[in-house]
């Protein structure tokens, strides 16, 4: 009886375990919500996405999505740029900078 016990309770640890695991829809959501505050926090007009983010490990806690789009300033004669940005999943927040990788 005690191994039967056993058995029961290890499987509903694994099936709740398993229960906790990100649904494909909640990455599909984590997305989103990165993509939209990465778009907000760009200077650009016109701004999308550049492909698909990078996910770093969640002990690094970030994702990196390239950001493009033109310059709104009047002297920058609507130049098209690049920006990176970095999201933190974990306070859903989004910083961006320039990206020019040409450049040293």
């Amino acid at each position: 009886m005690k191994y039967l016990s056993s058995v029961l309770i290890t499987c509903a640890l694994l099936t709740s375990t398993a229960a906790h695991a990100s649904s494909s829809q909640a990455w599909n959501d984590q997305r989103q919500q990165m993509l939209k505050a990465c778009l907000a926090a760009s200077q650009f007009k016109d701004a999308h996405a550049l492909g698909k983010p990078a996910e770093f490990d969640d002990q690094v806690g970030y994702s990196a999505l390239l950001i493009e789009g033109v310059y709104p300033q009047k002297h920058m004669n609507n130049r098209s740029g690049t920006e990176l940005c970095l999201y933190s999943r974990q306070q859903q927040h989004a910083v961006v900078t320039e990206w020019n990788p040409g450049k040293p």
